[in-house]
């Protein structure tokens, strides 16, 4: 399954929700798409979209905390974890159980870290704060094939920034989806997501 690197942060969803919203996303063109364990029954909202979707999308977990959370976003039939900080305990288990990882970092000593742990690829995060030139710093010095991520204040209006910087893709959160949106607001917003990621992937 070929993917544009564009993750769906779907925090904050109900289970009765997320087949509906991760539908329109995979219908949109963004087909990682990632359900905060701080959702409510977030592990229950992995299960149903990831059968629902098996064919069409990734299912995965974000602010994943533990490897006992680990374990249970595996069991659900998640496929990749994000996590907010650079826990080597949580990419270790997460590799071991044949997830992709992608961990939050924000210094090089984060990036390393995560990366001698097996990481996948690389959560840059609070983006907004660490801005695009912070990230082409780090670029310099990462291995060259290693996807970064943009998350935390990246949008269509300023993909272009971080793709100058090096960044493979981005984690679109509130952009994308706020509680109390409806499926065709989040399909409006993902079509003009995947458009300027196009754009600016092409560039």
């Amino acid at each position: 399954m070929n993917h544009r690197h564009i993750i769906a942060i779907l925090r904050g969803i109900r289970t009765d929700e997320a087949v509906p919203v991760c539908t329109v996303l995979a219908e949109a063109g963004i087909t990682l798409i990632e359900v905060p364990l701080n959702s409510p029954n977030a592990v229950d909202s992995i299960a149903l979209a990831a059968k629902a979707l098996s064919a069409r999308a990734e299912i995965g977990a974000g602010t994943v905390l533990s490897p006992e959370d680990v374990r249970a976003v595996a069991g659900a039939g998640g496929t990749f974890i994000v996590s907010p900080d650079t826990n080597v305990d949580v990419i270790t288990e997460t590799v071991q159980l044949g997830l992709k990882s992608y961990p939050g970092v924000f210094s090089p000593t984060d990036a390393f870290t995560a990366i001698r742990a097996g990481a996948t690829g690389l959560k840059f995060f609070p983006a907004e704060v660490l801005g695009a030139r912070g990230i082409k710093a780090m670029k310099a010095v990462l291995p060259p094939a290693l996807p970064l991520y943009a998350v935390g204040g990246a949008n269509p209006d300023n993909f272009h920034e971080f793709f100058a910087a090096g960044c493979s893709g981005f984690g679109l959160g509130s952009y994308l989806y706020k509680p109390g949106m409806n499926a065709d607001d989040v399909a409006e917003r993902a079509a003009l997501a995947v458009a300027a990621y196009d754009r600016g992937a092409k560039a």
